[in-house]
Order: structure tokens, then sequence, then C-alpha cells
């Protein structure tokens, strides 16, 4: 069966508590067979390292604080933080980043947030998950600063067109995609954006529950949700865009991902 790693699920949320075992089941069934649980705050990233434990060599999980959540950035989140990502099962620092399309928390916040998990990263030499909106300059020249000692770096859910995908590129950052790509309103600019994206450069991932591809024939059981078990369906669709058997891209993906979250 082919093997797939999704980078990046939000199983700590609501939507998925009272189905865990039966949404793991459906990936594992399909191949996915490991994911990566998205830290987004202090209370979100021990969740997800509780979930490790209970689902040993299955989920992965990243520690961090999310941008919108910045604001309660403070001493305790950053020590928190720091002892979680010393745990063996949590493989990257983050959701971090800046976002400054809503602005739920100040840009000088996210800015000291982001900051602070950067520098716990290139300490602990651990990958960075990021996420950047409508910050694209500041979060660029925080990056380049860090540059020398980050270890590596992936953009997650990434939407933007060619050229920012290039610019990260060019930086050595991997790109996360999503089922955004199956998006026929919005996904025009990623869309194109894969034909130039070399194979030793991408991630694939769902983003679940959000980001449900909309061009799918038979919807899941929850019409709103995303689940892991979909991670087949955006690899083919980003294949098809990229111009290339899936299975080569699959099989890059996998490659990629068991490099930069040092999996066995």
């Amino acid at each position: 069966m082919t093997d797939y790693i999704d980078i990046g699920v939000n199983l700590t949320g609501s939507s998925f508590a009272h189905d865990l075992a039966e949404v793991i089941a459906r990936a594992r069934a399909v191949g996915v067979h490991r994911m990566i649980v998205t830290g987004t705050d202090v209370e979100h990233s021990q969740h997800a390292s509780a979930l490790c434990e209970q689902y040993p060599g299955v989920l992965y999980a990243t520690a961090g604080m999310h941008p919108h959540h910045a604001n309660d950035f403070n001493q305790d989140a950053e020590l928190t933080l720091r002892q979680l990502a010393e745990l063996p099962h949590v493989v990257a620092l983050g959701e971090c980043g800046l976002d400054y399309n809503r602005n739920y928390s100040s840009p000088q916040a996210q800015r000291k947030a982001f900051e602070a998990q950067l520098a716990i990263a290139c300490e602990l030499k651990l990958p960075v998950f990021l996420h950047q909106r409508d910050a694209h300059a500041d979060f660029v020249a925080m990056l380049e600063s860090h540059r020398r000692d980050l270890v590596d770096v992936v953009v997650h859910c990434f939407t933007e067109g060619e050229t920012i995908a290039q610019e990260y590129i060019e930086l050595g950052f991997y790109l996360g995609i999503t089922g955004w790509i199956c998006d026929e309103r919005r996904g025009g600019a990623l869309q194109q954006a894969v034909k130039s994206v070399p194979l030793d450069r991408i991630m694939l991932e769902t983003d679940a529950p959000y980001l449900l591809p909309r061009d799918l024939s038979v919807l899941p059981t929850d019409r709103r949700r995303n689940e892991p078990y979909l991670l087949p369906h955006i690899a083919e669709v980003t294949a098809r865009y990229m111009d290339i058997d899936p299975q080569q891209l699959v099989q890059a993906a996998l490659q990629n991902s068991e490099n930069f979250f040092r999996l066995d």
C-alpha cells in the first residue's frame, strides 16, 4: 500500500472529540499511516503531545503558538513550549509565524512570539512549522535573520502564487500543499505555482478539519469536516497540476516529510 504522511492535522479540536479512533482508522486504511498533530497554543500543544502517547508511531506533534494567539505568549507559555519541544514525539516548533490579515493579536505581539519560538527552534535544533498570511515581508526578514541556525522550514498550508513560492524555495523552505489546490474559486494561483515547485521541496497535508477539498465526488459523512483519509485525493490533484505521476509525488513527499521531521 502507498504510504503517506499528513504533516498538518488539527486532531485536538472539538470536531474530532467524539470519533478520533475512527478518524485515525480511516486514514490508516488508505495508507495515511503517520500524522503530525498541530499545536496552535499551549493547551492544544499539550493535547497534541498527549495524543501521541496514545498512538505511538502513528501520531507525532508540533508545539507552538499560532500568531492568532500571540497576545497570550508570555514566559510561562515559552517555558511550557520549550519543555514540550524536548519530548521525542514532538517533531517541530510551531504552528507559529505572522498573520496580519485578521490581527487577532497585534503585529508587535506576533513578532515577539515568533522571534521567541524561532530562538527555541534554533537552540533545540528542531524544524519549524510556519504560518504566514499578509505578512510576507516581515515573515521573510525574520526568517532570514535566523536562517543560518534554523534546521529546516516548512511554510504550512501554502496558498500563494509562483513568485512567492520561488522566493521560499530559493531560501531553502519546503511548501505544505493542502486541499486549497482543489478549490476552483481560490486555488488558481496555487495550481499554477506547483508547476514549478521541485519535488524535493514539497509536502502534503490536509489541515483537517479545515479546507475540505471542494471537488470531491463523494462527500464525507460530516459534510463540513476534512479528514486525513482525504490526503490521497489531494496528492492526486496536486500531481495533476504538476503534470507528473501521482506515485512520483507521493514518494517524494514521503521522503521529504521523513527527512524533515526526522521520522524513522
